[in-house]
């Protein structure tokens, strides 16, 4: 597939995105519980990077280029958030202390991105390959879509029992695992009740294992999606790297608020199905003439609005049910 980045651009962005990892680490080396003015901070210089990435594509690239990326930056930043949601969950299921929680994050960061790097390879080879391919990436987004939306209308609170894990019960299969967290180590050598000495998991190991897991689920959707919107694999690696590099922070920023976003799953779902319309015309034009293609100004009307109208609703939702508890309280 054709690309706008040159070797040169490649090893630069790849060598970008290391530094960033390896600073993110340096910050989450000492445990600490992280303040809502770190959280802010580093969540407003990983917006404003890809924001000024953007203008630097566009002025080197023309409007298109431009369009293709900030429109897949948003796609992909609006499914890291769903991201949030099961990683909050995991994080209380396995009743993580708040000191080590960003450190699971970032390791949770690294191996998405890894995934979706792998994605991005097979994607592109499947796409050259066999054009057929965007019907099944199609299909498969309208089926994630219809999945959302039903998981989101439900309308159950949902709970995760860590026992009941696949990764879980995989490493149980191997390795014993301590009561309790012992700092930020992944494993510990004790002696067991013969005096013979084994290495332990702890259950901050087996927590980061889950959050990979739930990594690799993710990475199914999120990749078709923005294939959906660029066919460029430099455009799709650099959305997905933005998008998750400023996750860890976001989750800290965001956190107590994300539970009030009720709707979200509605918006995700309709940015879905509507990316998976687009995969599927695309290839139905090259037969179909008169098959409608949106194009990606289009494309970036109907996230933005979609995600601004969830966000409204859910706010007015959730304010207008906390005056319902607040007045059955007070009476």
């Amino acid at each position: 597939m054709e690309t706008i980045a040159t070797p040169a651009l490649w090893t630069t962005t790849i060598v970008g995105v290391l530094v960033l990892f390896v600073l993110d680490f340096i910050v989450t080396r000492k445990p600490h519980e992280v303040s809502m003015k770190e959280a802010t901070g580093w969540s407003l210089f990983y917006i404003g990077l890809p924001v000024a990435f953007g203008g630097w594509l566009w002025s080197q690239h023309g409007s298109q280029i431009g369009t293709e990326y900030y429109t897949g930056y948003i796609v992909e930043k609006s499914l890291s958030v769903d991201n949030l949601f099961i990683f909050m969950l995991l994080l209380a299921a396995f009743a993580v202390p708040k000191a080590y929680q960003q450190r699971v994050l970032l390791i949770g960061v690294a191996g998405a991105l890894v995934m979706r790097a792998i994605m991005i390879a097979i994607g592109a080879s499947l796409l050259t390959k066999f054009s057929w391919m965007f019907v099944i990436f199609g299909l498969f987004l309208l089926w994630t879509a219809v999945k959302v939306w039903r998981d989101t209308r439900s309308d159950e609170d949902e709970e995760i029992d860590p026992s009941e894990l696949g990764s879980v019960k995989f490493l149980r299969r191997f390795y014993p695992v301590t009561d309790d967290y012992r700092g930020t180590k992944m494993s510990v050598v004790e002696a067991d009740e013969t005096g013979k000495k084994r290495r332990i998991l702890t259950p901050l190991a087996v927590v980061t294992v889950a959050v990979l897991a739930a990594d690799a689920m993710f990475a199914l959707d999120s990749v078709p999606a923005v294939y959906g919107i660029t066919g460029d694999p430099y455009l799709v690696f650099v959305t997905n790297a933005f998008a998750l590099l400023g996750l860890r922070a976001l989750y800290f920023l965001v956190e107590g608020v994300l539970s009030k976003l009720v709707h979200l799953g509605y918006g995700l779902a309709v940015i879905l199905a509507f990316i998976g319309y687009k995969l599927i015309a695309h290839w139905a034009h090259d037969v179909w003439h008169w098959v409608w293609t949106p194009s990606t100004a289009v494309s970036l009307s109907v996230i933005v609005v979609s995600l601004l109208a969830v966000t409204i609703s859910s706010l007015v939702v959730t304010r207008r049910a906390e005056r319902e508890e607040a007045t059955r309280s007070s009476s």
